[in-house]
């Protein structure tokens, strides 16, 4: 947990600071799944940071890390942040497996979420 922890508070300070951030939050639910939410001006902003920084050096952990994690992209037509439980039924339908070294038999069996969405989390808007 120290090391996710590491990566989860960098990744969030990159974020805040990223050009094209709208808002986002980052939460737990009750089978300890963490879940991250990002809203973007473009995609073309969204994979600037993802492909960068603290966040990309995060990513070859989730590897280690993780035993099971999945992600999802879609476009809407506001710029809100979506609920917990929109993020859970939006993954839920529409999530691609990520990549673990260790999967769990959830994500051997293609589970994209667990059985709970995630709770209310902390919102963390852009520093301008």
């Amino acid at each position: 947990m120290p090391e996710f922890l590491f990566h989860s508070l960098r990744s969030i300070w990159q974020v805040r600071n990223a050009s094209g951030y709208l808002g986002g939050w980052t939460s737990s639910d009750e089978e300890g799944g963490n879940w991250t939410a990002t809203v973007w001006q473009s995609a073309e902003a969204m994979r600037a940071f993802r492909n960068s920084g603290a966040h990309r050096r995060a990513m070859p952990a989730l590897l280690r890390l993780s035993d099971q994690a999945s992600f999802t992209h879609f476009e809407q037509a506001s710029g809100d942040v979506p609920t917990p439980d929109i993020a859970y039924e939006r993954l839920k339908t529409d999530g691609k497996l990520s990549k673990v070294h260790a999967p769990s038999a959830a994500h051997l069996a293609a589970e994209r979420v667990g059985r709970t969405p995630p709770r209310r989390g902390q919102y963390w808007a852009p520093r301008k």
